[in-house]
Protein backbone atom coordinates (compact mmCIF):
# COMPACT_ATOMS: atom_id res chain seq x y z
CA UNK A 1 0.00 0.00 0.00
CA UNK A 2 1.18 3.30 -0.90
CA UNK A 3 0.23 7.00 0.31
CA UNK A 4 -2.15 8.14 -1.95
CA UNK A 5 -2.12 12.15 -3.98
CA UNK A 6 -4.83 14.41 -3.26
CA UNK A 7 -5.35 14.62 -6.95
CA UNK A 8 -9.01 15.58 -7.17
CA UNK A 9 -11.26 12.93 -10.14
CA UNK A 10 -13.41 15.50 -11.60
CA UNK A 11 -11.96 17.10 -15.12
CA UNK A 12 -12.22 21.22 -16.02
CA UNK A 13 -11.13 22.31 -19.43
CA UNK A 14 -8.27 24.89 -19.53
CA UNK A 15 -6.85 27.13 -22.27
CA UNK A 16 -3.34 25.92 -22.86
CA UNK A 17 -1.91 29.23 -22.76
CA UNK A 18 -3.38 29.47 -19.02
CA UNK A 19 -0.91 26.71 -18.26
CA UNK A 20 2.86 27.00 -17.29
CA UNK A 21 6.00 24.15 -16.90
CA UNK A 22 7.06 22.44 -13.93
CA UNK A 23 10.30 21.04 -12.52
CA UNK A 24 10.38 17.73 -14.53
CA UNK A 25 11.44 14.45 -13.62
CA UNK A 26 12.74 14.02 -16.66
CA UNK A 27 16.63 15.13 -16.90
CA UNK A 28 16.65 15.81 -20.71
CA UNK A 29 13.07 17.10 -20.58
CA UNK A 30 10.45 15.96 -23.01
CA UNK A 31 10.69 13.68 -25.90
CA UNK A 32 10.21 15.32 -29.20
CA UNK A 33 9.41 12.05 -31.33
CA UNK A 34 6.89 11.14 -28.10
CA UNK A 35 5.47 14.37 -28.18
CA UNK A 36 5.11 13.74 -31.92
CA UNK A 37 3.36 10.09 -31.91
CA UNK A 38 1.15 11.38 -29.56
CA UNK A 39 -0.08 14.67 -31.70
CA UNK A 40 -0.89 11.90 -34.62
CA UNK A 41 -3.62 10.31 -32.40
CA UNK A 42 -7.09 10.93 -33.17
CA UNK A 43 -8.37 9.91 -30.14
CA UNK A 44 -9.00 12.75 -27.45
CA UNK A 45 -5.81 13.14 -25.03
CA UNK A 46 -6.62 12.00 -21.39
CA UNK A 47 -6.49 14.78 -19.14
CA UNK A 48 -3.36 16.07 -17.87
CA UNK A 49 -2.62 16.63 -13.69
CA UNK A 50 -2.11 20.53 -13.14
CA UNK A 51 -0.51 21.83 -9.64
CA UNK A 52 -3.96 24.65 -8.91
CA UNK A 53 -2.14 27.12 -6.62
CA UNK A 54 0.22 27.93 -9.41
CA UNK A 55 -1.22 26.10 -12.77
CA UNK A 56 1.89 24.42 -13.86
CA UNK A 57 1.74 21.31 -15.21
CA UNK A 58 2.48 18.15 -12.76
CA UNK A 59 2.06 15.57 -14.91
CA UNK A 60 1.04 15.38 -18.57
CA UNK A 61 3.47 17.98 -20.41
CA UNK A 62 4.10 15.58 -23.52
CA UNK A 63 0.41 15.78 -23.73
CA UNK A 64 0.31 19.47 -23.50
CA UNK A 65 2.94 19.83 -26.22
CA UNK A 66 1.07 17.33 -28.61
CA UNK A 67 -1.76 19.47 -28.33
CA UNK A 68 -0.13 22.92 -28.75
CA UNK A 69 1.19 20.65 -31.68
CA UNK A 70 -2.10 19.69 -33.07
CA UNK A 71 -3.47 23.06 -32.74
CA UNK A 72 -6.00 23.12 -30.08
CA UNK A 73 -6.72 26.13 -27.94
CA UNK A 74 -8.04 23.92 -24.78
CA UNK A 75 -6.82 20.81 -22.96
CA UNK A 76 -9.08 18.30 -20.14
CA UNK A 77 -7.30 18.73 -16.99
CA UNK A 78 -7.21 17.66 -13.06
CA UNK A 79 -6.09 19.55 -10.27
CA UNK A 80 -3.54 18.35 -7.72
CA UNK A 81 -4.11 19.74 -4.00
CA UNK A 82 -0.92 20.54 -2.32
CA UNK A 83 2.52 22.03 -1.96
CA UNK A 84 4.75 21.79 -5.09
CA UNK A 85 7.01 19.36 -3.37
CA UNK A 86 4.38 16.73 -2.71
CA UNK A 87 3.29 18.15 -6.63
CA UNK A 88 6.77 16.89 -7.86
CA UNK A 89 6.38 13.56 -6.00
CA UNK A 90 3.11 12.90 -7.92
CA UNK A 91 5.10 13.27 -11.00
CA UNK A 92 7.35 10.88 -10.31
CA UNK A 93 4.96 8.37 -9.36
CA UNK A 94 2.90 9.06 -12.70
CA UNK A 95 5.82 8.97 -14.83
CA UNK A 96 6.84 5.21 -12.91
CA UNK A 97 3.84 3.79 -13.83
CA UNK A 98 3.22 0.98 -16.57
CA UNK A 99 1.70 2.54 -20.21
CA UNK A 100 4.02 6.05 -19.60
CA UNK A 101 7.12 7.15 -21.17
CA UNK A 102 9.41 5.52 -18.80
CA UNK A 103 11.86 7.58 -16.60
CA UNK A 104 15.61 6.60 -17.17
CA UNK A 105 16.97 4.98 -13.96
CA UNK A 106 19.25 8.39 -14.17
CA UNK A 107 16.31 10.41 -14.22
CA UNK A 108 15.08 8.25 -11.07
CA UNK A 109 17.96 8.71 -9.05
CA UNK A 110 17.16 12.09 -9.32
CA UNK A 111 14.30 12.68 -8.48
CA UNK A 112 14.77 10.37 -5.41
CA UNK A 113 17.47 12.69 -4.07
CA UNK A 114 14.96 15.77 -4.93
CA UNK A 115 12.56 13.88 -2.83
CA UNK A 116 14.98 13.01 0.46
CA UNK A 117 15.36 16.40 0.73
CA UNK A 118 11.73 17.96 0.26
CA UNK A 119 10.22 14.29 2.85
CA UNK A 120 13.29 14.26 4.82
CA UNK A 121 10.59 12.29 7.16
CA UNK A 122 10.12 9.59 4.51
CA UNK A 123 11.47 5.97 5.19
CA UNK A 124 13.37 4.44 2.16
CA UNK A 125 10.65 2.33 1.18
CA UNK A 126 8.09 5.40 0.73
CA UNK A 127 10.39 7.13 -1.09
CA UNK A 128 11.78 4.58 -3.06
CA UNK A 129 8.25 3.33 -4.35
CA UNK A 130 6.85 6.76 -5.40
CA UNK A 131 10.64 6.53 -7.95
CA UNK A 132 10.93 3.33 -9.05
CA UNK A 133 14.32 2.38 -6.97
CA UNK A 134 14.55 -0.22 -4.60
CA UNK A 135 14.81 0.57 -0.85
CA UNK A 136 18.49 -0.06 -0.40
CA UNK A 137 19.56 2.14 -3.16
CA UNK A 138 17.41 4.87 -1.29
CA UNK A 139 19.60 4.29 1.85
CA UNK A 140 22.48 4.54 -0.33
CA UNK A 141 21.23 7.99 -1.90
CA UNK A 142 20.56 9.33 1.53
CA UNK A 143 24.36 8.62 2.81
CA UNK A 144 25.44 9.76 0.06
CA UNK A 145 23.24 13.64 -0.12
CA UNK A 146 24.33 13.69 3.37
CA UNK A 147 21.47 16.40 3.44
CA UNK A 148 20.54 17.83 6.95
CA UNK A 149 17.40 19.11 6.22
CA UNK A 150 15.19 19.88 9.10
CA UNK A 151 15.47 18.24 12.02
CA UNK A 152 13.32 14.95 11.81
CA UNK A 153 12.40 12.42 14.54
CA UNK A 154 10.00 10.10 12.40
CA UNK A 155 9.83 8.75 9.07
CA UNK A 156 6.62 7.79 7.14
CA UNK A 157 6.38 4.52 6.01
CA UNK A 158 4.72 3.30 2.82
CA UNK A 159 1.49 2.27 4.53
CA UNK A 160 0.63 6.03 5.46
CA UNK A 161 1.82 5.13 9.53
CA UNK A 162 4.45 7.99 10.76
CA UNK A 163 7.40 5.99 13.00
CA UNK A 164 9.89 7.42 15.18
CA UNK A 165 13.24 7.52 14.18
CA UNK A 166 14.54 6.83 17.39
CA UNK A 167 11.98 4.74 19.32
CA UNK A 168 12.58 6.45 22.81
CA UNK A 169 11.01 9.20 21.83
CA UNK A 170 7.95 7.98 20.55
CA UNK A 171 8.02 5.80 24.05
CA UNK A 172 8.63 9.56 26.08
CA UNK A 173 5.66 11.48 23.60
CA UNK A 174 3.31 8.53 24.51
CA UNK A 175 3.90 8.50 28.03
CA UNK A 176 3.37 12.61 27.96
CA UNK A 177 0.16 12.41 25.88
CA UNK A 178 -0.95 9.14 28.83
CA UNK A 179 -0.33 11.32 31.76
CA UNK A 180 -2.12 14.31 30.10
CA UNK A 181 -4.68 12.20 28.80
CA UNK A 182 -5.38 9.63 30.81
CA UNK A 183 -9.07 9.09 28.98
CA UNK A 184 -7.39 8.79 26.02
CA UNK A 185 -7.47 5.13 24.20
CA UNK A 186 -4.21 3.58 23.10
CA UNK A 187 -5.39 3.97 19.58
CA UNK A 188 -5.58 7.69 19.97
CA UNK A 189 -1.66 7.51 22.34
CA UNK A 190 -0.52 5.61 19.54
CA UNK A 191 -1.78 7.61 16.72
CA UNK A 192 -0.52 11.13 18.57
CA UNK A 193 2.93 9.97 19.42
CA UNK A 194 3.69 7.83 16.07
CA UNK A 195 4.28 4.41 17.74
CA UNK A 196 2.65 0.85 17.51
CA UNK A 197 -1.07 0.40 19.43
CA UNK A 198 1.35 -2.59 21.12
CA UNK A 199 4.25 -0.21 22.41
CA UNK A 200 1.10 2.39 23.30
CA UNK A 201 0.81 -0.71 25.29
CA UNK A 202 3.22 -1.45 27.04
CA UNK A 203 4.07 2.39 27.63
CA UNK A 204 0.92 2.67 29.66
CA UNK A 205 1.58 -0.63 31.77
CA UNK A 206 5.32 0.75 32.41
CA UNK A 207 4.21 3.80 33.53
CA UNK A 208 1.00 1.59 35.77
CA UNK A 209 4.28 -0.32 37.48
CA UNK A 210 5.95 3.17 38.26
CA UNK A 211 8.89 1.94 35.64
CA UNK A 212 10.28 3.88 33.16
CA UNK A 213 8.52 3.76 29.57
CA UNK A 214 11.93 3.13 27.52
CA UNK A 215 13.41 -0.17 28.60
CA UNK A 216 16.99 -0.26 29.61
CA UNK A 217 18.19 -1.32 26.58
CA UNK A 218 16.92 1.87 24.43
CA UNK A 219 18.31 3.69 26.96
CA UNK A 220 21.31 2.26 26.51
CA UNK A 221 21.36 2.39 22.79
CA UNK A 222 20.35 6.21 23.29
CA UNK A 223 23.18 7.12 25.21
CA UNK A 224 25.83 5.84 23.13
CA UNK A 225 24.29 7.05 20.03
CA UNK A 226 24.39 10.51 22.01
CA UNK A 227 28.16 10.31 22.99
CA UNK A 228 29.13 9.84 19.17
CA UNK A 229 26.83 12.79 18.11
CA UNK A 230 28.32 16.12 17.91
CA UNK A 231 26.30 18.65 19.95
CA UNK A 232 23.95 20.53 17.74
CA UNK A 233 23.57 23.53 20.75
CA UNK A 234 24.87 25.17 22.96
CA UNK A 235 23.61 24.40 26.62
CA UNK A 236 22.69 28.66 26.36
CA UNK A 237 20.83 27.66 23.35
CA UNK A 238 19.25 24.42 24.55
CA UNK A 239 18.01 26.50 28.01
CA UNK A 240 16.31 29.40 25.52
CA UNK A 241 14.78 26.48 23.66
CA UNK A 242 13.06 25.56 26.75
CA UNK A 243 12.03 28.51 28.27
CA UNK A 244 10.72 29.13 24.39
CA UNK A 245 8.88 25.87 24.39
CA UNK A 246 7.59 26.03 27.79
CA UNK A 247 6.31 29.66 28.39
CA UNK A 248 5.02 29.29 24.50
CA UNK A 249 1.76 26.97 24.97
CA UNK A 250 1.24 28.57 28.69
CA UNK A 251 0.90 32.18 27.06
CA UNK A 252 -1.11 31.03 24.50
CA UNK A 253 -3.21 29.10 26.53
CA UNK A 254 -4.20 32.49 27.75
CA UNK A 255 -4.63 34.48 25.07
CA UNK A 256 -6.23 32.16 22.63
CA UNK A 257 -3.72 33.11 20.11
CA UNK A 258 -2.46 29.78 19.87
CA UNK A 259 -5.51 27.67 19.74
CA UNK A 260 -7.27 29.82 16.93
CA UNK A 261 -3.87 29.76 14.59
CA UNK A 262 -3.62 26.02 15.28
CA UNK A 263 -7.76 26.14 14.28
CA UNK A 264 -6.96 27.94 11.16
CA UNK A 265 -3.99 25.79 10.24
CA UNK A 266 -6.11 22.27 10.42
CA UNK A 267 -8.45 23.82 8.07
CA UNK A 268 -5.85 24.73 5.57
CA UNK A 269 -6.20 21.55 2.68
CA UNK A 270 -2.83 22.76 1.93
CA UNK A 271 -1.66 21.28 5.05
CA UNK A 272 -4.39 18.36 5.87
CA UNK A 273 -4.16 16.92 2.37
CA UNK A 274 -0.18 16.53 2.16
CA UNK A 275 1.20 13.76 4.20
CA UNK A 276 3.84 16.07 5.21
CA UNK A 277 0.73 18.86 6.23
CA UNK A 278 -0.73 15.69 8.50
CA UNK A 279 2.78 15.08 10.15
CA UNK A 280 3.48 18.75 11.20
CA UNK A 281 -0.51 19.03 12.47
CA UNK A 282 -0.48 15.79 14.51
CA UNK A 283 2.86 17.18 16.28
CA UNK A 284 1.81 20.76 16.89
CA UNK A 285 -1.75 19.26 18.12
CA UNK A 286 0.23 17.09 20.57
CA UNK A 287 2.51 20.00 21.82
CA UNK A 288 -0.36 22.62 22.02
CA UNK A 289 -1.05 22.13 25.50
CA UNK A 290 -2.48 24.66 28.06
CA UNK A 291 -0.99 25.48 31.77
CA UNK A 292 -3.42 22.70 33.31
CA UNK A 293 -2.46 20.16 31.18
CA UNK A 294 1.71 21.08 31.67
CA UNK A 295 1.05 21.29 35.02
CA UNK A 296 -0.43 17.79 35.24
CA UNK A 297 2.70 16.35 33.23
CA UNK A 298 5.21 17.91 35.58
CA UNK A 299 3.43 15.81 38.34
CA UNK A 300 3.22 12.73 36.41
CA UNK A 301 7.13 12.80 36.31
CA UNK A 302 8.84 10.49 39.05
CA UNK A 303 11.41 12.23 41.09
CA UNK A 304 13.94 9.82 40.25
CA UNK A 305 13.02 10.57 36.21
CA UNK A 306 13.03 14.54 36.48
CA UNK A 307 16.77 15.29 34.70
CA UNK A 308 16.18 12.97 31.96
CA UNK A 309 12.69 14.13 31.44
CA UNK A 310 14.43 17.62 31.04
CA UNK A 311 17.09 16.71 28.82
CA UNK A 312 14.57 15.13 26.39
CA UNK A 313 12.50 18.17 26.72
CA UNK A 314 15.02 20.44 25.83
CA UNK A 315 16.43 18.36 22.84
CA UNK A 316 12.38 19.13 21.83
CA UNK A 317 13.02 22.24 22.26
CA UNK A 318 15.76 23.07 20.68
CA UNK A 319 14.22 20.92 17.51
CA UNK A 320 11.26 23.26 17.45
CA UNK A 321 13.68 26.45 18.21
CA UNK A 322 15.42 25.41 15.25
CA UNK A 323 12.29 24.56 12.72
CA UNK A 324 10.43 27.86 13.69
CA UNK A 325 13.87 29.77 12.60
CA UNK A 326 14.11 28.36 9.51
CA UNK A 327 10.52 28.91 8.35
CA UNK A 328 10.71 32.62 9.69
CA UNK A 329 13.91 32.51 7.60
CA UNK A 330 12.01 31.11 4.42
CA UNK A 331 9.11 33.87 5.21
CA UNK A 332 11.54 36.70 4.94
Amino acid sequence: MTVPGPEQRHTVVLPLASLLPAASPRLAGEDPRHVQAIARLDSPLPPIVVHRATLRVVDGMHRLRAARLRGDERIAVRFFEGSEEDAFVHAVRANTRPGGLPLTRADRSAAAERIIRSHPHWSDRLIASAAGLAASTVASLRRRTGHPAAPTTTRTGRDGRVRPLNAADGRRRAGALIAARPEASLREIAHDAGIAVGTARDVRLRLALGQDPVPKKLRDAERRDAADATPSASVGDARSAVAVAVATPVVAAATGDGSSSLSRLRMDPSLRLTEGGRVLLRLLNAHAMGGDRWRRLLEAVPAHRRQTVAQAARHCAASWLRFATELERRAG
